[in-house]
């Protein structure tokens, strides 16, 4: 169980320290992706977005993007909802000297193009958000706790305090809340309130309910896991070449994962096997 733990540590470590990148863009010249935090399909033209230290990307070639609108700023979380509409948040670029340092919920309806805030302006920093049909959730990583809304991040209901690096939770089951956390997967019955520890749950980092009987994640070694029994068993699909730094589950069969090169990898069949889909251009 340490080496569990230890595991799981240290990818937390790596996923929060994320926001805070080790080299500074050079004065003048484009800072790039930078590290990415999500990714996302949006369902009005099945365009791919990168969510980055560095602003909103649309995928445009196997080796290009589109810094949406030109804005330079960080999303630390991000999920699409719809079409054209995501929500996010993280912090304002740093040429916005002026802002406070976190930007709390935002959404766009135009697919990044403009944003409007929803809450929390200047007070939370939200890591992770997870629609689950009526009720969204969120982690807070000023507070360490996770939220629940039910309208749409207006308004909060606070739930339990945990270390948490990723959230999963369907629409088939909105009370069932699962967060891959320092201390291995939690599962919570009831809407995040409190947490219990999934017990033979491997070492993920990165977790997804695309159908409420399914979890998919990936784990601190780069290998997809699936349970069909609310996490009771667990069995490897295939893996990944590294870690994911970011990982969604557009639906049962359709993943999509960035390592922390920025490379992004597609799977069609749940994981068993993956395809690139961008590579970032080295210079």
């Amino acid at each position: 169980m340490r080496g569990f733990r230890g595991a799981a540590l240290a990818a937390l470590v790596l996923a929060l320290g994320s926001c805070a990148q080790s080299g500074e863009p050079v004065e003048g010249q484009d800072p790039g992706i930078g590290h990415v935090h999500g990714v996302g399909v949006d369902p009005a033209d099945g365009a791919l977005y990168l969510a980055g230290h560095y602003g909103l990307f649309k995928v445009t070639s196997a080796n290009t993007t589109e810094r949406v609108a030109g804005r330079v700023q960080d999303h630390m979380g991000f999920t699409v909802i719809g079409p054209k509409t995501f929500l996010a948040s993280g912090h304002p670029g740093e040429a916005d000297t002026t802002a406070p340092p976190h930007l709390g919920l935002i959404r766009t309806v135009n697919a990044g193009r403009t944003w409007e805030t929803v809450s929390e302006h200047g007070t939370a920093d939200f890591h992770a958000l997870q629609p689950a049909g009526s009720t969204l959730y969120a982690y807070d990583s000023q507070t360490s706790r996770l939220r629940a809304s039910v309208d749409g991040g207006a308004t909060w209901r606070q739930g339990a305090q945990e270390e948490i690096i990723d959230l999963a939770a369907h629409a088939g089951q909105p009370e069932r809340v699962y967060a891959a956390t320092s201390s291995g997967v939690q599962a919570s019955a009831n809407g995040g309130m409190e947490f219990e520890p999934v017990e033979n749950a491997p070492a993920l980092n990165q977790v997804e309910a695309p159908a409420a009987d399914l979890l998919i994640g990936v784990d601190v070694a780069g290998q997809v896991q699936v349970s069909v029994d609310d996490g009771k068993t667990w069995r490897t699909s295939g893996r990944l070449p590294a870690p994911a730094a970011a990982f969604t589950a557009v639906d049962r069969q359709r993943l999509l994962a960035a390592i922390e090169d920025g490379t992004v990898y597609e799977s069609r069949n749940g994981g068993i096997d993956f395809t690139v889909v961008f590579a970032p251009a080295r210079g």
